[in-house]
Protein backbone atom coordinates (compact mmCIF):
# COMPACT_ATOMS: atom_id res chain seq x y z
CA UNK A 1 0.00 0.00 0.00
CA UNK A 2 0.98 3.64 -0.23
CA UNK A 3 0.20 5.65 2.95
CA UNK A 4 2.73 8.33 1.92
CA UNK A 5 2.74 9.45 -1.71
CA UNK A 6 5.98 11.40 -1.44
CA UNK A 7 8.04 13.38 1.04
CA UNK A 8 9.75 16.77 0.94
CA UNK A 9 12.24 16.74 3.77
CA UNK A 10 10.28 16.00 6.93
CA UNK A 11 6.97 16.90 5.24
CA UNK A 12 4.96 13.85 4.14
CA UNK A 13 2.14 14.02 1.61
CA UNK A 14 -0.26 11.27 2.60
CA UNK A 15 -2.56 9.45 0.20
CA UNK A 16 -5.42 9.69 2.71
CA UNK A 17 -5.34 13.49 2.76
CA UNK A 18 -4.81 13.78 -0.99
CA UNK A 19 -7.84 11.61 -1.69
CA UNK A 20 -10.03 13.73 0.59
CA UNK A 21 -8.81 16.94 -1.10
CA UNK A 22 -9.44 15.40 -4.53
CA UNK A 23 -12.93 14.36 -3.45
CA UNK A 24 -13.74 17.92 -2.36
CA UNK A 25 -12.39 19.45 -5.58
CA UNK A 26 -14.33 17.02 -7.79
CA UNK A 27 -17.50 17.63 -5.79
CA UNK A 28 -16.95 21.38 -6.06
CA UNK A 29 -16.55 21.19 -9.85
CA UNK A 30 -19.55 18.90 -10.35
CA UNK A 31 -21.81 20.92 -8.05
CA UNK A 32 -20.74 24.16 -9.71
CA UNK A 33 -21.66 22.69 -13.09
CA UNK A 34 -25.01 21.49 -11.71
CA UNK A 35 -25.71 24.93 -10.22
CA UNK A 36 -24.94 26.62 -13.54
CA UNK A 37 -27.42 24.35 -15.37
CA UNK A 38 -30.07 25.25 -12.82
CA UNK A 39 -29.42 28.99 -12.96
CA UNK A 40 -27.94 29.08 -9.45
CA UNK A 41 -24.78 31.03 -8.52
CA UNK A 42 -21.65 28.94 -9.01
CA UNK A 43 -19.85 30.67 -6.14
CA UNK A 44 -22.47 29.34 -3.77
CA UNK A 45 -21.58 25.80 -4.83
CA UNK A 46 -17.96 26.48 -3.89
CA UNK A 47 -18.94 27.82 -0.47
CA UNK A 48 -21.31 24.91 0.07
CA UNK A 49 -18.70 22.23 -0.64
CA UNK A 50 -15.92 24.06 1.23
CA UNK A 51 -17.83 24.53 4.46
CA UNK A 52 -19.54 21.14 4.27
CA UNK A 53 -16.09 19.55 3.91
CA UNK A 54 -14.60 21.45 6.85
CA UNK A 55 -17.49 20.80 9.21
CA UNK A 56 -17.84 17.28 7.85
CA UNK A 57 -14.33 16.53 9.12
CA UNK A 58 -15.17 18.19 12.44
CA UNK A 59 -18.34 16.11 12.76
CA UNK A 60 -16.50 12.94 11.76
CA UNK A 61 -13.83 13.51 14.41
CA UNK A 62 -16.37 14.34 17.14
CA UNK A 63 -18.35 11.20 16.32
CA UNK A 64 -15.16 9.12 16.36
CA UNK A 65 -14.13 10.50 19.76
CA UNK A 66 -17.60 9.81 21.18
CA UNK A 67 -17.34 6.23 19.92
CA UNK A 68 -14.09 5.80 21.87
CA UNK A 69 -14.95 7.58 25.11
CA UNK A 70 -14.51 4.37 27.10
CA UNK A 71 -10.81 4.18 26.15
CA UNK A 72 -10.25 7.82 25.18
CA UNK A 73 -6.72 9.21 24.93
CA UNK A 74 -5.18 12.23 23.22
CA UNK A 75 -4.19 9.88 20.41
CA UNK A 76 -7.83 9.80 19.32
CA UNK A 77 -7.73 13.55 18.61
CA UNK A 78 -5.08 13.16 15.95
CA UNK A 79 -4.36 10.69 13.20
CA UNK A 80 -6.98 9.41 10.79
CA UNK A 81 -9.75 8.51 13.19
CA UNK A 82 -12.94 9.73 11.50
CA UNK A 83 -16.44 8.27 11.27
CA UNK A 84 -18.37 8.75 8.02
CA UNK A 85 -21.82 9.24 9.53
CA UNK A 86 -20.51 11.93 11.87
CA UNK A 87 -19.09 13.64 8.79
CA UNK A 88 -22.41 13.36 7.01
CA UNK A 89 -24.21 14.99 9.93
CA UNK A 90 -21.65 17.79 10.18
CA UNK A 91 -21.70 18.35 6.43
CA UNK A 92 -25.50 18.48 6.27
CA UNK A 93 -25.67 21.03 9.09
CA UNK A 94 -23.05 23.22 7.40
CA UNK A 95 -24.84 22.84 4.07
CA UNK A 96 -28.15 23.94 5.56
CA UNK A 97 -26.50 27.04 7.01
CA UNK A 98 -24.98 27.98 3.63
CA UNK A 99 -28.26 27.33 1.81
CA UNK A 100 -30.06 29.66 4.21
CA UNK A 101 -27.41 32.38 4.11
CA UNK A 102 -27.25 32.36 0.33
CA UNK A 103 -31.02 32.20 -0.07
CA UNK A 104 -30.85 29.08 -2.23
CA UNK A 105 -33.85 26.87 -3.10
CA UNK A 106 -33.47 23.87 -0.80
CA UNK A 107 -35.02 21.27 -3.09
CA UNK A 108 -32.90 22.17 -6.11
CA UNK A 109 -29.69 22.22 -4.05
CA UNK A 110 -30.14 18.81 -2.43
CA UNK A 111 -31.06 17.30 -5.79
CA UNK A 112 -28.00 18.82 -7.42
CA UNK A 113 -25.72 17.69 -4.56
CA UNK A 114 -26.71 14.01 -4.60
CA UNK A 115 -24.47 12.76 -7.42
CA UNK A 116 -21.40 14.87 -6.46
CA UNK A 117 -21.74 13.65 -2.87
CA UNK A 118 -21.85 10.01 -3.98
CA UNK A 119 -18.81 10.33 -6.24
CA UNK A 120 -16.82 12.30 -3.64
CA UNK A 121 -17.41 9.48 -1.15
CA UNK A 122 -16.03 6.95 -3.62
CA UNK A 123 -12.93 9.04 -4.28
CA UNK A 124 -12.34 9.43 -0.56
CA UNK A 125 -12.49 5.66 -0.12
CA UNK A 126 -9.54 5.29 -2.51
CA UNK A 127 -7.43 7.06 0.11
CA UNK A 128 -8.65 4.63 2.76
CA UNK A 129 -7.49 1.76 0.54
CA UNK A 130 -4.09 3.26 -0.29
CA UNK A 131 -3.35 4.14 3.32
CA UNK A 132 -4.55 0.82 4.74
CA UNK A 133 -6.35 2.67 7.52
CA UNK A 134 -8.10 -0.41 8.93
CA UNK A 135 -11.42 0.01 7.13
CA UNK A 136 -10.73 -3.07 5.05
CA UNK A 137 -12.72 -6.27 5.44
CA UNK A 138 -12.50 -9.77 6.83
CA UNK A 139 -9.94 -12.37 5.66
CA UNK A 140 -10.65 -13.91 2.28
CA UNK A 141 -9.22 -16.54 -0.06
CA UNK A 142 -10.61 -14.81 -3.14
CA UNK A 143 -7.96 -13.93 -5.76
CA UNK A 144 -8.44 -10.20 -5.23
CA UNK A 145 -7.79 -10.37 -1.49
CA UNK A 146 -5.25 -7.73 -0.44
CA UNK A 147 -2.61 -7.61 2.28
CA UNK A 148 -1.81 -4.26 3.89
CA UNK A 149 1.69 -4.99 5.14
CA UNK A 150 2.68 -1.32 5.00
CA UNK A 151 -0.69 0.07 5.97
CA UNK A 152 -1.40 2.36 8.87
CA UNK A 153 -3.22 -0.63 10.38
CA UNK A 154 -1.13 -3.45 8.86
CA UNK A 155 -2.24 -6.99 8.13
CA UNK A 156 -0.34 -9.77 6.40
CA UNK A 157 -3.50 -11.84 5.88
CA UNK A 158 -5.38 -11.28 2.58
CA UNK A 159 -8.60 -9.40 3.31
CA UNK A 160 -11.54 -8.01 1.36
CA UNK A 161 -10.58 -4.58 -0.10
CA UNK A 162 -13.90 -3.13 1.04
CA UNK A 163 -12.88 0.51 0.35
CA UNK A 164 -12.59 -0.43 -3.33
CA UNK A 165 -15.95 -2.19 -3.21
CA UNK A 166 -17.44 1.05 -1.90
CA UNK A 167 -15.68 3.09 -4.58
CA UNK A 168 -17.13 0.90 -7.33
CA UNK A 169 -20.57 1.12 -5.72
CA UNK A 170 -20.24 4.91 -5.48
CA UNK A 171 -19.46 5.22 -9.20
CA UNK A 172 -22.49 3.08 -10.01
CA UNK A 173 -24.70 5.14 -7.66
CA UNK A 174 -23.46 8.37 -9.26
CA UNK A 175 -24.39 7.16 -12.75
CA UNK A 176 -27.83 6.07 -11.55
CA UNK A 177 -28.46 9.43 -9.87
CA UNK A 178 -27.50 11.36 -13.00
CA UNK A 179 -30.01 9.24 -14.91
CA UNK A 180 -32.71 9.75 -12.27
CA UNK A 181 -32.36 13.54 -12.45
CA UNK A 182 -34.48 13.41 -15.60
CA UNK A 183 -37.25 11.43 -13.97
CA UNK A 184 -37.45 12.35 -10.28
CA UNK A 185 -38.04 15.68 -8.62
CA UNK A 186 -34.86 17.03 -6.94
CA UNK A 187 -35.80 15.90 -3.42
CA UNK A 188 -36.53 12.46 -4.85
CA UNK A 189 -33.02 12.34 -6.34
CA UNK A 190 -31.54 13.02 -2.91
CA UNK A 191 -33.84 10.36 -1.50
CA UNK A 192 -32.49 7.93 -4.09
CA UNK A 193 -28.97 8.82 -2.94
CA UNK A 194 -29.88 7.97 0.65
CA UNK A 195 -31.47 4.67 -0.39
CA UNK A 196 -28.69 3.53 -2.71
CA UNK A 197 -25.80 4.60 -0.47
CA UNK A 198 -27.59 3.06 2.50
CA UNK A 199 -27.98 -0.27 0.71
CA UNK A 200 -24.31 -0.16 -0.31
CA UNK A 201 -23.09 0.48 3.22
CA UNK A 202 -25.49 -2.04 4.74
CA UNK A 203 -24.21 -4.81 2.46
CA UNK A 204 -20.50 -4.02 2.71
CA UNK A 205 -20.72 -4.11 6.50
CA UNK A 206 -21.14 -7.88 6.30
CA UNK A 207 -17.56 -8.01 5.01
CA UNK A 208 -16.08 -5.39 7.34
CA UNK A 209 -14.71 -5.83 10.84
CA UNK A 210 -17.20 -3.94 13.00
CA UNK A 211 -18.82 -5.07 16.22
CA UNK A 212 -22.60 -5.71 16.14
CA UNK A 213 -24.51 -3.44 18.50
CA UNK A 214 -28.18 -4.35 18.01
CA UNK A 215 -29.88 -7.41 16.57
CA UNK A 216 -26.64 -8.61 15.03
CA UNK A 217 -26.28 -5.36 13.07
CA UNK A 218 -23.39 -2.91 13.31
CA UNK A 219 -23.80 0.78 14.04
CA UNK A 220 -23.21 1.76 10.36
CA UNK A 221 -25.90 -0.73 9.33
CA UNK A 222 -28.39 0.89 11.71
CA UNK A 223 -27.56 4.31 10.25
CA UNK A 224 -27.89 2.83 6.77
CA UNK A 225 -31.37 1.51 7.53
CA UNK A 226 -32.37 4.93 8.83
CA UNK A 227 -31.07 6.53 5.63
CA UNK A 228 -32.93 4.01 3.48
CA UNK A 229 -36.17 4.76 5.35
CA UNK A 230 -35.78 8.53 5.06
CA UNK A 231 -34.76 8.25 1.41
CA UNK A 232 -37.74 6.09 0.56
CA UNK A 233 -40.07 8.59 2.22
CA UNK A 234 -38.49 11.46 0.24
CA UNK A 235 -38.93 9.57 -3.05
CA UNK A 236 -42.58 8.84 -2.27
CA UNK A 237 -43.22 12.45 -1.28
CA UNK A 238 -41.37 14.05 -4.18
CA UNK A 239 -42.93 12.17 -7.06
CA UNK A 240 -41.85 12.44 -10.71
CA UNK A 241 -40.29 15.42 -12.41
CA UNK A 242 -42.64 16.80 -15.03
CA UNK A 243 -40.32 19.07 -16.96
CA UNK A 244 -37.92 16.43 -18.30
CA UNK A 245 -34.83 17.59 -16.41
CA UNK A 246 -33.12 20.27 -14.34
CA UNK A 247 -34.37 23.78 -14.99
CA UNK A 248 -33.15 27.24 -13.99
CA UNK A 249 -34.54 28.54 -10.73
CA UNK A 250 -37.33 31.00 -11.49
CA UNK A 251 -37.79 32.78 -8.20
CA UNK A 252 -35.39 35.76 -8.04
CA UNK A 253 -35.82 35.90 -4.28
CA UNK A 254 -34.35 32.42 -4.01
CA UNK A 255 -31.05 33.73 -5.36
CA UNK A 256 -30.70 36.73 -3.08
CA UNK A 257 -27.46 36.66 -1.11
CA UNK A 258 -27.14 38.59 2.12
CA UNK A 259 -24.03 40.71 1.51
CA UNK A 260 -23.46 41.11 5.22
CA UNK A 261 -23.29 37.38 5.82
CA UNK A 262 -19.99 35.55 6.12
CA UNK A 263 -19.53 32.19 4.36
Amino acid sequence: MLPVLFSIGSFHVQSYGVSKAAAALVAMWLLGHAFTRRGLPKDSATSLVLWATIWGFVGAKIYYVLEHLSDFSLHHLGGMGFTWYGGLIGGIIAGLVIIRRHGLPMAEVVGAAAAPLALAYGIGRIGCFLSGDGTYGTPTTLPWGVTFTNGIVPTTVPVHPTPLYETLAAVFITLVLWRLERHLAPVGVFGAYLVLSGISRFLVEFLRINTPVLGGLTQPQLWALLGIGIGGALIARAGLRRDGGPRPATAPAALTVDASSVD
